[in-house]
C-alpha cells in the first residue's frame, strides 16, 4: 500500500486596501435615514426589524450588519458600497425624501381643482422662502 504525503502549500493573502472613510457607519445610517426622510420607526418597518435593533445599529454598533446591509440599502435607496462609505454619494445619485415623494404621489390623484389649490399653496410657500 502506497502511503500520499499532503503537503500543504499556504496561499498567498490579498491585501485589500479600503479607502479610509472619517464618518463611521452609524453616521452614515442616520443621515442617509434621515435623507430618505424615515423615521426610526418607519425605517425599522421597511426593513423588518424592531425599532430598538435600529436604534442599536444608529447608536452601539460601528459595524453593520451584513445580512441586513442590502436591504438597509434597497430601503433607503443607496448602494451598499454608498452605505459601507465606499463609494461617495453625489447629487446624481443622492436619495430622495421618499415621505414627500409619497404625498407627491398621493397629490397627483387629486382632482384637477384640488391639485390647483395645492399647487398655488407650494409658489406661494416657495415664493415667500425665496425672500
Amino acid at each position: 500500500m502506497k502511503t500520499q504525503i499532503a503537503y500543504h502549500i499556504p496561499m498567498p493573502k490579498r491585501k485589500y486596501e479600503l479607502p479610509e472613510t472619517k464618518e463611521p457607519f452609524r453616521d452614515r445610517l442616520i443621515r442617509f435615514r434621515k435623507t430618505a426622510g424615515l423615521s426610526q420607526k418607519e425605517f425599522a418597518q421597511n426593513v423588518g426589524i424592531s425599532p430598538r435593533m435600529a436604534a442599536y445599529y444608529e447608536t452601539e454598533t460601528q459595524h453593520p450588519p451584513t445580512h441586513l446591509l442590502a436591504v438597509f440599502a434597497k430601503v433607503l435607496g443607496v448602494s451598499t458600497d454608498q452605505l459601507l462609505g465606499l463609494e461617495k454619494v453625489t447629487n446624481k445619485n443622492r436619495p430622495r425624501d421618499t415621505s414627500l415623494w409619497r404625498r407627491f404621489t398621493q397629490v397627483e390623484k387629486l382632482s384637477l381643482k384640488e391639485r390647483k389649490k395645492i399647487v398655488d399653496l407650494l409658489d406661494a410657500f416657495l415664493g415667500k422662502n425665496k425672500e
